[in-house]
């Protein structure tokens, strides 16, 4: 399907903001979630690497086969509703429109960015590791780097945000990175 298609799916079946919202707040919980993670081996009695990274690697990929099954199963039955509701008021069956196409192609599309926007943030998080791992990051601590990185991409999240809610991106991104250290910090504390 061409680009221009997609783009007619998702004007017409109003998903452009969907999918931008499920980007970031998967792409969020990806990040949060590596930080929990991190942060959890960071307390705990020295762990090998290779547990940190097999890990968070299994949360990455829990994450988005959550993410890919919840959106598809939920946008494929708001497409199908959706698609039912105009067919009732146009007292017609549209089985070749634009409109069909879009309640079968837009939730597969919906479901992917859904998945792989934690999977994608949780593969930049975990590099680090896997880059210590071969011996090709000099760092004493591969798991405070990991955090950093996360800490970065969850402040660039809230910059986003920022400017699509045209608010100032500093402050947007500094409330990103305080609900981040928030959450980092009572991980902590509750170890």
């Amino acid at each position: 399907m061409a680009r221009g298609d997609w783009r007619l799916l998702l004007r017409i079946s109003d998903s452009e903001q969907i999918t931008r919202r499920y980007f970031v707040v998967n792409g969020f919980d990806g990040a949060l979630a590596m930080l929990g993670l991190l942060a959890g081996f960071r307390v705990s009695a020295p762990v090998p690497i290779a547990v940190v990274i097999t890990s968070t690697l299994a949360t990455a990929f829990a994450l988005a086969m959550s993410g890919m099954s919840s959106a598809y199963i939920s946008e494929s039955a708001e497409r199908r509703r959706s698609l039912l509701e105009l067919e009732q008021a146009m007292v017609t069956r549209l089985p070749d429109s634009h409109h069909a196409r879009a309640a079968g192609w837009v939730p597969w599309l919906v479901a992917f960015v859904n998945g792989a926007a934690p999977m994608l943030f949780c593969m930049i998080i975990i590099a680090p590791l896997w880059l210590a791992e071969r011996g090709l990051l000099p760092s004493e601590d591969p798991i405070l780097v990991s955090a950093a990185v996360g800490f970065g991409l969850v402040f660039l999240l809230g910059v986003f945000l920022g400017r699509v809610g045209s608010t100032f991106w500093l402050w947007s991104g500094l409330r990103a990175v305080t609900v981040a250290g928030v959450t980092v910090a009572l991980i902590i504390l509750a170890s």
